[in-house]
């Protein structure tokens, strides 16, 4: 078979008024620049990513590396997701200052919260190196060769870019590894909270009503980047000033009617579009149940101790939630998938593919690759499974195990010398620092009894009360201490604590046999797909392709819309304040309501926020294709204006990541009227408002009255 290289500038998409797709936003003019006016886009592809001007690109963040936020103000306010700022709310909670059960709204920027490691990184600019990557590997270079060319292309390319000494630089591939960009950032370093309503609003309904539509969860909250006196990135300083912003988002509102232009401007993490249907039954019919009884077990666990302990609640919040949300997106996945047909549709492809292959003469380059994939991942098949399981047991869903684990490397770093110890014991202390802040010995124990029999079921529940009896590492203290020691003391502490003797031979079989097996036949799969992506390309040129979500800046489009996901069922577009009464348990961990909420809503307190017929809006769902690390990002109208905020997907979508479906596949949007609800009405957060641009974009939007303001250098919807 052969590996061919090509421009995407060659595959010609029909222009219609489609939807799905994550595209690149410095590739949207033409085609998908035509598929956005087509539905009802006003903006234009420049008006999104321009380079020497400021564009909607400009007010889009990378939120903490995996999520997305807005800049809404020209100070800097910074609009994510409640669940991706949870970690910070949680920290900065105590007993005394349960700011998740209670909320925080800062009234002053002296009010606002430092918070460690917290950064936004922007993108500066994109830029196509496809062909500088490719002209350094051949097709007589084996994997390992290519891989090494290509990393040192990489740095060369990142070494002679031009930036700024403040600026970053990182390739990323695109294509299965056909097509390559380098993107150029700034990562501002001092981020600090602002505002975030309770828990009983950012987290309306938990775990219920986690992936599903109807949904009536206020999920945001406010942050506001600081930068240094040149308006530069800089490390946490009281010296540091609020950020001036080239550009913000003005908030709609006008709210939204079903039919309404949507685009979703974000950093969605990982899609596989493109995998043969092999790999999609592997994945939701092999790896996925059995880390769904792994993080059922554990939250069975640590939901019982939360309800019990305020103390246990506050400290696990962000860990459940954490765990809480996968669970159910497989299971959602798994359902939508098999309800889809969607292992048979792939299948369909790939017999017009090869029919294709066939009657194009190309039986030579590409007619065994079926074949091949079959034969990988067959034999990648036990090693996906026990990766998979070994990271959600001794990483994921237990604290003590994945101690183990880092105790395990610190004694490997003994063995190869006093410098690499050293360095090992350098990073340890505050790792461990770090995970014993939110260690809880009994959870994790009992998590641990009811997880660790699904990995090995020759262990008892005895064996593991044992280890957390016996080994020092259940305990802060001195577990630093006996760290902080000279090589040949920590070693001896190592080899006779339980912890370690009992975890020394699964991570070690983790690392000699079912990660080195899964790596290399995960690169070889790789190689197979990035030629299955060539020849889909070259053989079905008509076929609509995207590229997969890699944490890279993606656009994507569509329209609010409901959905008919059976027989007999259709979900409205939106969801109003009257469904969080409706749904109203008192003292419910997931359905209680605060007091002042339901009194807003009985005075009808909605202030200038309401919808026409004088209802408080909540969420929206639209038919934009999201992912992990959409989280946050900003849902825009057709004149560039904020209108909601995404947060989820819906349960019968959730099978998106791998296969999207525009008629049942909806992601779900906070709508921006509740959000300016929540902080004037509820937070009392007034001043925050005064920050931000609210406009009416749909009072004065005719095309004429557009490309006027635009003459006289405005944009729709305010000054640049």
């Amino acid at each position: 078979m052969k590996s061919l290289k090509f421009l995407l500038l060659f595959i010609a998409f029909p222009v219609l008024a489609q939807q799905g797709g994550m595209w690149i936003p410095s590739l949207l003019e033409g085609d998908n620049e035509e598929e956005m006016q087509a539905l009802g886009a006003k903006i234009t592809a420049q008006d999104i990513y321009d380079v020497n001007n400021s564009s909607l690109k400009d007010a889009i963040v990378h939120f903490n590396g995996g999520c997305t936020g807005e800049v809404i103000s020209n100070q800097g306010l910074l609009l994510t997701n409640h669940h991706c700022g949870f970690g910070q709310i949680q920290s900065h909670s105590s007993l005394e200052n349960d700011y998740l059960k209670d909320g925080f709204w800062a009234m002053s920027l002296d009010e606002e919260l430092p918070n460690e490691n917290l950064y936004a990184r922007f993108i500066i600019r994109i830029e196509e190196v496809t062909e500088e990557m490719l002209s350094v590997i051949s097709e007589d270079m084996d994997l390992k060769e290519k891989q090494a060319a290509l990393d040192e292309k990489q740095a060369e390319l990142i070494k002679q870019t031009d930036k700024e000494l403040w600026q970053d630089a990182n390739v990323k591939s695109f294509y299965s590894g056909n097509q390559y960009f380098m993107f150029i950032t700034e990562k501002y370093e001092d981020v600090r909270l602002v505002g975030a309503p309770p828990s009983s609003i950012g987290k309306f309904g938990s775990d219920t009503d986690n992936w599903v539509w109807p949904r009536h969860t206020g999920d945001f909250s406010i942050f506001r980047i600081y930068a240094d006196e040149h308006n530069r990135p800089a490390k946490y300083s009281e010296d540091n000033v609020p950020y001036q912003p080239k550009h913000s988002l003005p908030i709609s509102l006008d709210g939204v009617q079903e039919g309404d232009f949507t685009l979703v401007f974000g950093f969605p993490g990982r899609t596989n579009q493109y995998l043969p249907a092999i790999a999609v039954e592997q994945i939701t019919q092999k790896v996925n149940p059995t880390n769904i009884e792994i993080r059922e077990k554990a939250l069975e666990q640590i939901d019982a101790y939360m309800q019990q302990d305020d103390q246990i609640r506050i400290q696990y919040a962000s860990k459940q939630a954490r765990i809480a949300n996968y669970w159910k997106k497989w299971k959602g996945e798994n359902l939508g998938i098999e309800e889809s047909g969607a292992i048979e549709t792939k299948k369909d492809f790939e017999k017009r593919f090869m029919q294709a292959v066939k009657a194009q003469g190309k039986e030579e380059a590409y007619g065994d690759l079926f074949s091949i994939f079959e034969t990988q991942y067959q034999e990648f098949e036990p090693f996906a499974v026990k990766r998979s399981n070994f990271l959600e047991v001794f990483f994921t869903n237990t604290e003590l195990l994945q101690i183990s684990f880092r105790l395990y490397q610190l004694k490997q770093s003994a063995d190869q010398g006093e410098n690499q110890f050293k360095q090992a014991q350098a990073n340890i202390i505050p790792m461990l620092e770090r995970v014993y802040k939110n260690f809880n010995a009994r959870v994790d124990q009992s998590v641990a009894e009811s997880i660790f029999p699904l990995y090995d079921d020759q262990v008892s529940k005895q064996q593991i009360r044992d280890l957390y009896k016996n080994s020092i590492f259940t305990n802060k203290a001195m577990a630093i201490k006996a760290l902080e020691g000279e090589l040949e003391k920590v070693v001896e502490v190592i080899e006779n604590d339980a912890l370690y003797n009992f975890a020394e031979d699964y991570i070690t079989e983790f690392y000699q046999i079912i990660n080195p097996n899964y790596q290399r036949i995960q690169t070889e799969i790789a190689e197979t797909q990035k030629i299955y992506m060539t020849a889909m390309m070259e053989v079905l040129p008509d076929e609509r392709y995207f590229p997969d979500a890699n944490s890279t800046l993606r656009v994507t489009y569509g329209q609010v819309k409901g959905y008919q996901p059976r027989d007999a069922v259709y979900y409205n577009h939106v969801t109003y304040l009257d469904g969080v009464v409706e749904k109203y348990v008192p003292d419910d961990y997931e359905f209680d309501v605060p007091e002042k909420l339901l009194q807003l809503h009985e005075n009808k307190d909605f202030g200038n926020y309401a919808d026409a017929n004088g209802k408080m809006p909540i969420g929206f769902i639209g038919t934009n294709q999201t992912t992990g690390g959409n989280s946050g990002s900003p849902a825009i109208d057709a004149h560039g204006n904020l209108i909601g905020l995404n947060f989820d997907r819906v349960w019968e979508g959730t099978m998106s990541d791998l296969y999207y479906d525009p008629e049942i596949c909806r992601n779900i949007m906070v709508d921006a009227r509740y959000i300016l609800f929540v902080i004037d009405k509820f937070g009392d957060a007034g001043h925050l408002i005064e920050e931000m641009n609210l406009v009416h974009p749909k009072a004065n939007s005719t095309q004429e009255e557009v490309e006027e303001k635009k003459k006289k250098g405005w944009w729709i919807f305010g000054r640049n």
